[in-house]
């Protein structure tokens, strides 16, 4: 596999992560094969992939585990990437905490669960509005120094905040959505990544799997899969968006691939600053994903895709992902 730096401060990854939520949480399925998860995740590593996205917040703490247990003898390599200040009220709800107090808190569990000495990529999962950012970071950049981890980024930020964070301290990457589904990075916070020297980590490259094309109607999703209430996959919407999948169908026909390969391909297409994460608990998946590596797409189909319509409906139901 190809590889690309994130940062200036030299972290290099596969071209192509791995995101480890789906194993443990919020997904159909979720926690129901562990055994398979592992084999995913050493096949992984057997491909070229290096970089491993999780956090403290899936499962919560599942996921850190189950992760922990796969990589107990083959740390060395990969970058682990987690995050942190994403928190469960006692009700149920989510909150924020990006206080210097958690940050440390949050990053001891993490490496408890995780089974490791030190973390080499730890984001801040959500912006907590009520603590400055340069707090938060400051507390980041002492545990650089420490060695607890290697370096920070941030997800789902505004360009103002990764403006001031990246002043307080040099930042490495930023984890936002972005896909054929999802392109709001590239409005604002992408040219300032790139005028900054950040790397871009796209979680849900594929929709949250819509782009695989196995997604046309809700009731092959569990009663218990998030997505059943996510505005992009219920009625009207959903029947709506299908067109976007027939233009990504129609691409992979043309070159003998698979949906969810042209997407990851037309990611990948649009600089070397991308590392996308796309996240399955199937050794088959992780195999066709990692295929799109190879995947050169004509400029007339990359100009095909990018000029796709929106989907119809909102990201999320219930709030809103970008808070700083």
């Amino acid at each position: 596999m190809k590889h690309i730096t994130l940062g200036t401060g030299g972290l290099e990854v596969g071209r192509i992560g791995l995101g480890c939520m789906g194993m443990s949480a919020f997904y159909s399925g979720a926690g129901s094969d562990e055994a398979e998860s592992i084999r995913t995740i050493h096949r992984a590593i057997d491909v070229g992939v290096t970089l491993f996205d999780t956090a403290e917040i899936y499962g919560p703490h599942l996921n850190e585990e189950l992760l922990g247990r796969a990589l107990a003898v083959r740390r060395d390599e990969v970058v682990l990437a987690t995050k942190f200040g994403l928190v469960r009220k006692p009700d149920g709800s989510r909150g924020f905490d990006g206080s210097p107090a958690n940050v440390r808190s949050s990053v001891d569990g993490s490496l408890r669960r995780l089974g490791t000495d030190r973390i080499d990529l730890y984001y801040q999962h959500r912006i907590d509005p009520d603590v400055p950012i340069e707090e938060t970071v400051g507390a980041l950049a002492e545990l650089i120094t420490e060695g607890k981890i290697h370096h920070y980024g941030l997800s789902e930020a505004s360009p103002e905040t990764i403006r001031r964070a990246h002043a307080e301290h040099p930042m490495t990457a930023v984890q936002m959505e972005y896909s054929l589904w999802t392109r709001d990075p590239e409005h604002a916070v992408l040219p300032v990544l790139r005028e900054l020297g950040i790397g871009l980590v796209p979680y849900s490259p594929l929709g949250r799997g819509f782009l695989t094309g196995a997604i046309r109607s809700i009731d092959v999703l569990d009663e218990d899969d998030f997505r059943r209430h996510n505005p992009r996959f219920v009625g009207d919407n959903l029947a709506s968006n299908l067109r976007i999948l027939e233009e990504v169908d129609a691409v992979a026909a043309e070159l003998d691939a698979t949906p969810a390969q042209v997407a990851l391909a037309w990611l990948l297409a649009q600089g070397d600053d991308i590392a996308p994460i796309p996240g399955t608990k199937h050794v088959s998946r992780l195999e066709e994903n990692v295929a799109a590596d190879a995947l050169v797409l004509g400029e007339e189909q990359v100009l095909a895709l990018t000029e796709l319509d929106a989907p119809r409906g909102d990201r999320y139901a219930d709030m809103s992902p970008l808070n700083g």
